[in-house]
């Protein structure tokens, strides 16, 4: 888990995820959302598929990459306790707030 938190570090390789929800893209045109050379960009994709986040399949000349849920699964699972510990401060924290108000 922490190769997935380490390459969701970086805003570029976040960006590239959330431009894969919609479906699988080839490497040129994940590239041409980004102000950076294309070599860069495929540097960022590679750090995502050794993370497991991505996977690569060749096209023809094309590299079409597509997310993999099941490392994002893995974090959310992770994170739940977390989430219910927060859910609960804030719900306290709402029913002290409307006291005051009374």
């Amino acid at each position: 888990m922490t190769d997935v938190f380490a390459a969701l570090a970086s805003p570029v390789r976040r960006e590239l995820t959330a431009l894969l929800l919609d479906g699988p893209r080839s490497a040129g045109d994940l590239a041409a959302h980004f102000d950076m050379s294309r070599p860069s960009v495929s540097e960022h994709l590679r750090v995502l598929r050794e993370a497991g986040l991505v996977s690569e399949r060749r096209s023809g000349r094309l590299r079409l990459y597509r997310l993999e849920a099941e490392p994002l699964r893995e974090i959310s699972h992770w994170l739940g306790p977390y989430e219910r510990f927060w859910r609960s401060r804030l719900a306290g924290l709402r029913d002290l707030l409307d006291e005051e108000d009374l």
